[in-house]
């Protein structure tokens, strides 16, 4: 074998090794964003927090989790600050510098939220007109047609509970939010007699695990993704979806 096969080789197997001389645990960043992951009571939660945990556990790892606003966790994966981002949507252009776990945590459905007593009925983009809309900084949006209309105007909040409090003061006219997750936090506010959402979906995604793109992690990726596939056919699996199949009864 030539010298530099082998160099390369044994630079790769070092970063492996110091991987695991980490302690096994994998740093992890995310935004909260309930059910699928947020802190209750000073400690980490939701659907697809105990979805990794589980996942990593059976790869016999630990799950080191920090809470940051979306932009600070796309800043501290570029800057090697974290191992990789729980909960991100799969895009073309976040594939050079990071990796996407093959199997999916969750889907979403993202749909329009209104306040009840101003409702504004969504069938097309042309309903749009004119209105202003609650965004979350940072968060895709995989409709192009309504990621780039032009027709209504956009209106960023800090966090989610903010842009349905700005919804319930009518300083927007619509949010834009997952069905579950807008539901999830709804009640958590105690906006559910407050607010609601078209049924008319504006677009469906899914909700990622992507690690920094380092040698050193792509056989763990690719371990995950086999883990995850094989937990998802088990009956613990079920009683985890179960637990956070209503919206407004959150997981214990």
């Amino acid at each position: 074998m030539p010298l530099i096969q082998r160099q390369i080789i044994a630079i790769l197997l070092l970063g492996c090794i110091a991987f695991a001389a980490r302690g096994e645990t994998l740093r992890l960043v995310t935004e909260a964003w309930p059910p699928y992951v947020h802190e209750e009571n000073g400690q980490a939660a939701g659907l697809d927090y105990e979805i990794t945990r589980e996942v990593l556990s059976r790869l016999g790892m630990q799950l080191e989790l920090q809470f940051l606003p979306w932009k600070r966790c796309l800043l501290a994966l570029e800057h090697g600050h974290a191992d990789g981002i729980l909960d991100i949507f799969h895009l073309p252009e976040r594939e050079a510098s990071m990796l996407f776990v093959d199997e999916p945590l969750s889907e979403v459905e993202l749909v329009l939220f209104h306040a009840r007593n101003r409702p504004y009925p969504y069938e097309r983009l042309e309903d749009l007109r004119d209105l202003v809309i609650g965004i979350s900084p940072g968060y895709w949006y995989n409709d192009e047609a309504l990621r780039t209309s032009t027709l209504f105007s956009r209106e960023e909040a800090p966090t989610h509970e903010a842009n349905l409090g700005k919804l319930v003061r009518h300083r927007v006219d619509l949010v834009v939010n997952d069905r579950r997750a807008g539901l999830y936090l709804s009640a958590q506010l105690g906006l559910l007699d407050q607010v609601d959402y078209n049924r008319k979906a504006v677009g469906h995604d899914r909700l990622y695990l992507a690690l920094r793109r380092d040698p050193a992690l792509q056989r763990l990726a690719a371990d995950f993704a086999g883990e995850l596939r094989r937990f998802k056919r088990e009956p613990a699996y079920a009683r985890l979806q179960q637990r956070y199949a209503n919206p407004e009864q959150p997981g214990p």
